[in-house]
């Protein structure tokens, strides 16, 4: 975070969060807006509602509210999928051609002439 910058937390806010990694001192630690919080009493992979205790320049601090099944997001939109062609439906049709072009067999020769 640059000098002068304020936290993107506030102490009081709770926040459903995945703990990324544990420090030296065995407390956990995940990310909110990119600020790091240490979050006490987690392993990593653990997802949980914290609330922030205290805010520092650089980091934060947070207390375990409750452990969560999973994180409250938005749930990603279904892919779209293509269409299965059966074989016989292609052998009928044939490639489309634009009649504006020659098809030759020299292409790109006039690159080599530079």
């Amino acid at each position: 975070m640059k000098e002068g910058q304020q936290a993107p937390v506030n102490e009081g806010q709770e926040y459903d969060v995945e703990v990324e990694s544990v420090g030296e001192k065995g407390d956990g630690i995940a990310k909110v807006k990119g600020f790091v919080l240490f979050v006490g009493g987690t392993q990593k992979g653990d997802l949980v509602k914290v609330k922030v205790t205290k805010v520092l320049q650089n980091v934060g601090f947070a207390q375990v509210v409750k452990k969560l099944d999973k994180l409250d997001r938005p749930e990603p939109k279904p892919r779209k999928r293509f269409a299965t062609v059966n074989p016989d439906e292609m052998e009928d049709e044939e490639p489309e051609v634009d009649s504006n072009y020659e098809d030759t067999d020299d292409f790109g020769s006039d690159l080599d002439e530079e």
